[in-house]
């Protein structure tokens, strides 16, 4: 079957998330691979030259991989017309500039999300490309895990009845840095840098919870900053000006018209005592379920036990042996992986595609809703978005 050649250019991708799930386990597989099958069996090979700030950097990750092209020049890059597709991974302030001067290039592209810090941003942004003629796209990785595919699946059987609620824990504790190395960067605990929990993290749970649970129709939210003081990467002491964790409800219209409550809890200090670093936990009248990143446990209405209250006596029942496994029932790919070679169906064949610029703006939204929540001390309405 013939090949056809996809010219990438991919700018941010030194970062720990652009390179792990990016370029190693998303193009880099699909290279090694063969490429990604169209609907008529042709294949279509991503061609990328990585762009960064750090020669050396770039040139070592690019060596490292098998990548051919990689510079310093992003206008370069954005001028060679054999290259049509823009990926930016870099950081949030950067992104609604880069992706707007990629689009006046007539680059379709593709980002990591949030895909701006402001919800004004996110709309023009969403704007500018929906009005190009070109296509446009936000990672929501999470709908792609294997744990989230099978409560999808459990959602999509009816197995749950009307759905009643949610209840997602999300989180572990990052080392502050003065006796055990940081594991997380410290920007991600500076305001003025772009960080925080609220806007790191509500942008995936506002297209989990539209996707599968319901359309959020409001938020109340407490933000925290648990841990006032850390060590960056030099081991200089800062202060933390981002909030490390936030508390969330959210009331949803759930896809037959029932409401559904959403309770949040994410936290960056929190030791962890459950199936994954995030569960969801999901009731409803004929059944529930209890998702991690790769696996699912559910319990139907009929095979629900009886437990008895008695403070007295030792509890004998173990609850987490009453739930039985959603198997395996495919192969399931790396998420990342799987929407990029949605992408490059929809660039190249123009396959339907969901998870634009708009949705992401959806994140963005509900980032600021939050946050305006937590420093009102009320419920916020998060209104449809029309871009």
């Amino acid at each position: 079957m013939p090949t056809q050649r996809l010219g990438l250019i991919m700018h941010g991708v030194t970062g720990r998330m652009g390179m792990n799930q990016h370029l190693i386990r998303s193009i880099v597989a699909i290279r090694n691979q063969g490429g990604v099958t169209l609907s008529n069996g042709d294949k279509v090979m991503p061609d990328p030259i990585l762009i960064g700030r750090n020669a050396e950097k770039i040139e070592a990750l690019a060596k490292a991989h098998g990548i051919a092209r990689w510079g310093t020049n992003l206008e370069a890059a954005l001028a060679n017309k054999d290259d049509t597709v823009f990926f930016d991974a870099g950081t949030t302030q950067m992104r609604p500039t880069l992706l707007a001067q990629a689009l006046r290039a007539g680059k379709h592209v593709y980002c990591e999300k949030p895909i701006a810090t402001t919800l004004a941003e996110a709309m023009e942004i969403s704007k500018v490309a929906s009005n190009s003629g070109l296509k446009h796209g936000a990672v929501q990785d999470k709908l792609f895990l294997p744990g989230l595919r099978k409560l999808d699946m459990l959602r999509r059987a009816d197995f749950f009845g009307r759905m009643l609620s949610v209840r997602l824990e999300f989180g572990y504790w990052v080392f502050e840095g003065d006796l055990q190395p940081i594991q997380r960067p410290s920007w991600n605990y500076r305001a003025e840098d772009g960080g925080g929990m609220i806007l790191d993290m509500m942008c995936h749970w506002r297209y989990v919870l539209d996707n599968l649970f319901g359309k959020v129709q409001s938020v109340s939210c407490l933000a925290a900053t648990h841990i006032p003081k850390r060590w960056d990467e030099a081991g200089k002491e800062y202060t933390a000006t981002a909030d490390d964790a936030a508390y969330a409800t959210c009331q949803l219209k759930g896809h037959g018209g029932e409401d559904v409550v959403a309770q949040l809890n994410m936290s960056w200090a929190t030791r962890v005592r459950r199936d994954d670093l995030v569960t969801f936990h999901v009731d409803g009248t004929h059944g529930s379920a209890v998702a991690g990143l790769s696996d699912c446990r559910a319990q139907s209405r009929v095979n629900t036990p009886r437990p008895v209250w008695n403070p007295d006596v030792k509890q004998t029942m173990n609850f987490f042996d009453q739930w039985q496994e959603v198997p395996d029932s495919m192969v399931y790919d790396n998420g990342f992986k799987i929407q990029w070679e949605h992408f490059i169906r929809h660039v190249v064949e123009d396959a339907p595609y969901a998870w634009t610029l708009p949705e992401g703006a959806k994140g963005v939204q509900l980032v600021e809703a939050a946050l305006q929540s937590h420093n009102e001390r009320r419920w916020v309405d998060v209104p449809e978005l029309k871009v």
